[in-house]
């Protein structure tokens, strides 16, 4: 009889326990924290990464005095540009405030190499700069 009456304490005991936690503080709960989903942030990151590879492709070997090299050099500068300023205005500005001011030196730097490259005679100089900076 008594094995009965200890049997069914352990049950009710266990029962008990695994009925409710509020007696239990929450102290392994995680604070609400806004997780970022960075799929987005790294498909844009790995179209800059694309995009400088493609840049640093086209400064090997060619013949600099010619337009299409120039137009080439132009249009990865310019789609350059266009992603960082993206990575600018999304979730580097919310959520990566320490990356911002590196991307506005770096956006600049590239602005500046575009039009050194549009310009008549073109200057790649500063083009290399960015495409050896990254790489």
């Amino acid at each position: 009889m008594a094995g009965i009456a200890f049997a069914g304490s352990m049950v009710f005991g266990l029962a008990s326990c695994g009925a409710s936690d509020a007696g239990f503080p929450p102290i392994g709960k995680p604070p609400a924290f806004d997780y970022a989903d960075g799929d987005e942030w790294r498909s844009t990151m790995h179209r800059l990464a694309f995009e400088l590879q493609q840049l640093d492709l086209a400064m090997i070997g060619e013949d600099y005095r010619d337009t299409m090299f120039q137009q080439q050099i132009v249009n990865h500068l310019d789609n350059i540009e266009r992603i960082g300023a993206d990575l600018r205005q999304g979730d580097l500005a919310s959520r990566h405030q320490f990356l911002l001011g590196g991307m506005t030196d770096f956006l600049n730097n590239v602005e500046r190499a575009r039009m050194n490259a549009e310009s008549n005679p073109p200057r790649y100089y500063l083009a290399g700069r960015v495409s050896g900076n990254c790489v």
